[in-house]
């Protein structure tokens, strides 16, 4: 099974690098676009939500500056931190990148029960918070 995840991961990252493609924006890029338009404005919980480090979140996110649909501002209680919030062209795009992820997460999990899909959400739950225990 260990070989699985892999594989699994690749696939879905294909699948959803290909449908995010033309509106220009890879699987990352789409899921900080949706985390922050979601609330989350921290780039640390930001790094945590989509799996990448802080460099690589200052990345995604100067990219997405670049692109016109993020923009960062000062903390208002920490002038040392930034927030990020999608732009008006950011939330403009939302209604197309939100579907992409809700479609190939159903096809992810075609032909599954609803209790499947608890079950299988709890196991890789339970395998994530294993490797995250330190």
């Amino acid at each position: 099974m260990p070989s699985l995840i892999p594989q699994i991961a690749k696939e879905l990252r294909t699948a959803l690098e290909s449908e995010l493609a033309p509106l220009g924006l890879t699987t990352q890029q789409g899921a900080v676009l949706m985390r922050a338009a979601l609330g989350e404005r921290s780039p640390r919980q930001l790094a945590q939500l989509v799996g990448t480090d802080t460099a690589g979140m200052t990345r995604l996110i100067d990219r997405l500056v670049a692109k016109g649909l993020l923009a960062r501002s000062a903390h208002p209680q920490d002038r040392r931190a930034v927030v990020v919030e999608p732009t008006e062209e950011g939330r403009a795009l939302l209604p197309s990148v939100f579907p992409v992820f809700g479609r190939v997460g159903g096809r992810l999990l075609d032909g599954f029960s609803e209790e499947e899909t608890a079950q299988a959400t709890a196991l890789l739950r339970r395998m994530l918070d294993n490797l995250s225990q330190d």
